[in-house]
């Protein structure tokens, strides 16, 4: 079997690793990169033999590996992305400078919104979960109160969206998705996702969409709430508002809840209090020995519903509302 020289190429950087075929990709112009994507497409099966005036000694070690090349096209794609950026490698390979989402990321958010309106509920939760929070706070803000309640509560229960249909619906924000790719996905946190987009809301705002959940999502939306404010966040209270949390709290829970609180946060809750408590708090926590995390986590819990409880009462303000960025 004769090879041709694109041919001869490919499968050379495909026998070689990721941080060696790097640089000697770096070195090819877009025409010659442009080549071995169509050759890499178009091999299939190559017989050993054939490859033995081209590799020489390296086909003794490895022609079980390239014997018969597979994902060339993906492969070349991940060399040329490593060694001339992103940017670079969406232009050779797809003709395209920018990806749907960098689109939808700066386009006008009134605009996005106006496109997601009629987009099936699922989709348009898929785009929200890719996009800065802030950005995407500002879209959400711009749809109708019709569309927030379903979006918010796809968002919620999403925990991956299949790589190959997000860009093909972000590109386009097409009526049909393209089939999904099983074997690439993106990992969507869509409680996280959705509890910092509702933190970035008006507190009303957030309560009715959360309240407007229903029965069907009660559960969703417990979860979306405690997401909302963690242990951690308590760093950022006045000594006020901790006071009037640390009043509602046993003492046993509180040194309990510590136990893998950062420093930061213990030097809050120290600050807040007498110097003869916040001894005696230290001491506690200098003597508590081994204990299960899943106990640690159930009394952080009860503190911050406790915090969440006396906001909800007026008592005290966990913060929020933040200017949009």
């Amino acid at each position: 079997m004769t090879l041709t020289g694109p041919e001869k190429a490919v499968l050379m950087l495909l026998s070689l690793d990721e941080a060696t075929a790097a640089p000697i990709v770096g070195e090819l112009d877009d025409i010659d990169l442009r080549k071995l994507r169509e050759v890499a497409a178009m091999m299939r099966a190559v017989p050993s033999s054939a490859l033995e005036d081209v590799y020489g000694d390296f086909v003794d070690r490895a022609k079980d590996a390239v014997a018969v090349p597979r994902g060339g096209v993906s492969y070349l794609r991940r060399l040329t992305s490593r060694a001339l950026g992103e940017t670079r490698s969406q232009e050779i390979f797809t003709g395209t400078p920018q990806t749907g989402l960098d689109r939808i990321a700066s386009a006008d958010p009134a605009s996005v919104a106006a496109l997601l309106e009629h987009e099936h509920p699922q989709l348009a939760a898929a785009i929200i979960s890719q996009l800065e929070p802030g950005r995407a706070a500002r879209i959400f803000q711009a749809l109708s109160a019709a569309a927030q309640a379903p979006i918010i509560t796809r968002l919620g229960a999403m925990t991956e969206v299949p790589a190959g249909m997000l860009e093909g619906v972000a590109a386009a924000l097409a009526a049909e998705l393209p089939p999904p790719e099983a074997e690439a996905a993106m990992s969507v946190d869509g409680i996280a996702r959705a509890a910092g987009l509702l933190r970035k809301v008006t507190k009303e705002q957030a309560a009715e969409l959360l309240d407007g959940l229903g029965d069907d999502g009660s559960e969703l939306a417990q979860l979306i709430r405690h997401a909302m404010y963690t242990f951690e966040d308590m760093k950022a209270l006045d000594p006020r508002a901790l006071r009037s949390i640390l009043k509602e709290v046993q003492q046993d829970r509180l040194v309990l809840a510590l136990k893998t609180a950062s420093e930061a946060l213990k030097e809050r809750i120290f600050a807040s209090m007498s110097s003869r408590a916040a001894e005696l708090l230290r001491d506690d926590l200098a003597t508590l020995g081994g204990v299960r995390l899943a106990d640690v986590e159930a009394a952080q819990l009860q503190i911050v519903e406790t915090a969440m409880r006396l906001e909800s009462e007026g008592q005290i303000s966990l913060g929020g509302d933040e200017d949009l960025v």
